[in-house]
């Protein structure tokens, strides 16, 4: 039985479940966190949720690239996966700090798209760097 799990597609099949899941997870987080019904507001045509939210799947599911080519047993992997998520969470509230002049949520629920842009490109740039960062 060893071996069967030790095959290159099971593991890389294994490897794709548990991003999966981290990723639909992680929205789960993220939802919790923001003040709008991401899902709502999507389906209503807002671009700038979309975009937001776009950035976050991007930043999770390439947190997980850098952990997966860092780490070689899967618990590792997942480990700093999910710190860099943690790490993640944060951009969030950085972005709010920043920002004393508006609300993040309240711009983004009214479909500021200049916001979700900013969100995206923060979500994505910062999970480059959290990335980089995995050992």
């Amino acid at each position: 039985m060893d071996g069967f799990f030790q095959h290159e597609y099971i593991y890389t099949a294994g490897l794709y479940s548990i991003v999966v899941v981290a990723i639909v997870v992680s929205l789960a987080v993220f939802e919790l966190v923001t003040k709008y019904s991401t899902w709502t507001e999507i389906k209503k045509g807002n671009l700038a949720v979309a975009l937001a939210t776009g950035g976050k799947i991007f930043g999770v599911a390439n947190i997980f690239r850098f952990s997966i080519l860092e780490n070689h047993s899967v618990i590792s992997m997942l480990g700093w996966g999910i710190y860099g998520f943690v790490l993640l969470i944060f951009v969030y509230f950085i972005f709010e700090f920043l920002t004393p002049g508006f609300k993040v949520d309240e711009e983004l629920s009214k479909d500021n798209r200049a916001v979700g842009l900013i969100s995206f490109i923060l979500s994505v740039s910062l999970s480059y760097i959290i990335g980089a960062s995995i050992i």
